[in-house]
């Protein structure tokens, strides 16, 4: 690139090989809310040609972070676009008057006025509010089912998410579909990239491929949202689709009562007319063969006519316990994706997204906190932000890292408590059937060396400490070492289904 190109063009340049090369996660979060950089075109000392191309950054958490991750990245790709060095300098932003929030001028109030104040009841009898969009993970009866009754006080927290549109389709009791649950409102990552792309394409063409789709992960992963998302998608292209979430549960419930009732013509025809079936936690079929052939049943109708089967479970088909052959045969027939924690960006992206979503803007170095403080799941993430968010408004303060640390001071107790790197050694050494000394030995072997990478991955993940102190209590080994075993077990989780079920075992197991 000529050196005469306009400082403009030269950041956008910049901007689009950046977003070719870091996760879209990343790149939204960090890169793309940043103002145009202005370029200035200057000598160096020895004569040569360079660009000075300064950032304004609108807080120190932003500037240190760009700093430390992206700055030499920065300019490597902005010298390779100019043909002459550049030098990255950042600067923090003039600050922009802080507009308060409005506060009520009336005389501080009690608790039960401040309730009612926010249509809200308390009492024993009082009804919880309405599930959010992001933990619909069971088929209860939707909003639109539903009686509405006022929230209480303790659903004040639950009951923060996005109210679902209000022009619903008549059949959105029908097809048992949270309409708030969409492509839109997910939040894309490494940890959900596959599972994500194959439900975009299932909701783009249903019936043609990845049929049946298996979606499997921990608890509060996201998984419910996907398969609700493809829902809505093929719903809004085609809303007189026959389509049908539910819980494994309620499936095993229609089951019993057609049995009781000797009614198994109603089950069939309610089931397998369907054009999309969206099942969730298959693995309560467990042990139920009434079930279990039914649904087999189900499932044989449902490909035989092209329709479209979409299942969730907490493990790999393979893995189901207590599920007949025929069936767990049949899952693993289309495709089989997971969905992983979600790294450190993306939790970010998350809290900072859905304290949007709740009008309630939170500044970075708050949303890293939590990110870095709750690690297991979205669920858990949602949690925490509520508890933060109601904390604030409840405390008339504004959200900062002190708030954050008050309100969740439980949860970061229960943690500190719970989770060492002693305790990783111990509970990896026992799952691979070696010796604690092992974790910290020279020894080298396979069988030792594997177990080692793996506790030290999950100890980055798990715990707070940094890469030189993981090392030291891996018998005093370098950082490098440590990151290494963390990108290396990081990498394989992604393609390794049965590593990844492993970690996920021990996951649960250290978390409790």
């Amino acid at each position: 690139m000529s050196a005469d190109l306009s400082g403009a063009a030269l950041w956008q340049r910049g901007c689009e090989r950046l977003a070719a090369e870091l996760p879209e996660q990343q790149f939204n979060t960090w890169i793309r809310p940043l103002p145009a950089a202005e370029v200035v075109h200057m000598q160096e000392k020895n004569g040569d040609d360079a660009v000075l191309v300064s950032l304004r950054v609108p807080n120190r958490f932003k500037l240190d972070w760009i700093r430390s991750q992206y700055a030499s990245r920065i300019e490597t790709i902005l010298s390779e676009l100019a043909g002459k060095p550049a030098r990255l300098e950042l600067a923090l932003a003039p600050r922009e008057p802080i507009v308060p929030l409005p506060r009520n001028s009336a005389p501080a109030l009690g608790m039960g006025q401040v309730l009612q104040q926010h249509g809200l009841r308390s009492g024993p009898n009082a009804a919880p509010g309405a599930e959010t969009a992001s933990s619909a993970a069971r088929a209860r009866p939707t909003p639109a089912a539903a009686p509405m009754n006022p929230p209480t006080a303790a659903g004040l927290i639950s009951n923060m998410a996005p109210m679902a549109p209000q022009n619903l389709p008549p059949s959105a009791t029908r097809h048992r579909i949270n309409s708030s649950l969409t492509f839109d409102t997910l939040v894309p990552g490494r940890a959900n990239q596959m599972a994500r792309t194959a439900a975009l394409h299932v909701a783009g063409a249903p019936g043609q491929m990845y049929n049946p789709l298996f979606i499997y992960g921990g608890v509060g992963l996201g998984k419910t949202h996907l398969i609700h998302a493809v829902g809505n998608a093929l719903l809004k292209d085609r809303p007189d689709a026959r389509v049908l979430y539910l819980h494994a549960e309620q499936f095993i419930s229609d089951v019993v009562k057609n049995y009781q009732r000797k009614t198994f013509d109603e089950l069939k025809a309610k089931y397998h007319s369907l054009d999309l079936l969206l099942i969730d936690d298959v693995q309560f079929f467990a042990g139920k063969d009434r079930t279990q052939e039914e649904f087999f049943n189900a499932f044989e109708a449902l490909l035989a006519k092209r329709a479209h089967i979409i299942m969730t479970s907490d493990t790999y088909p393979k893995g189901l316990v207590d599920i007949d052959e025929r069936l767990t045969s049949r899952f693993d027939a289309g495709l089989t994706v997971a969905i992983e924690p979600p790294e450190l960006e993306m939790r970010v992206a998350i809290l900072i997204k859905k304290a949007d979503a709740e009008g309630a803007p939170m500044p970075e170095d708050v949303a890293f906190f939590i990110a870095k403080n709750v690690r297991a799941n979205v669920r858990e993430l949602e949690g925490a932000l509520r508890k933060v968010l109601a904390y604030s408004r409840f405390s008339h303060k504004e959200i900062n890292i002190q708030l954050a640390r008050e309100a969740l001071k439980d949860l970061l107790s229960i943690q500190n408590r719970q989770i060492s790197v002693e305790n990783i050694q111990k509970t990896v050494a026992d799952f691979y059937k070696i010796k604690v000394a092992d974790m910290y030995s020279k020894k080298r072997p396979a069988s030792i060396a594997r177990p080692r990478q793996i506790a030290m991955y999950l100890a980055k993940e798990l715990t707070q400490k940094s890469l030189p102190e993981i090392g030291e209590l891996f018998g005093g080994r370098d950082h490098t070492t440590v990151l290494h075993a963390v990108r290396k077990i990081g990498g394989e989780r992604q393609k390794n289904t049965e590593l990844n079920q492993q970690l996920h075992v021990l996951e649960q197991t250290l978390k409790g």
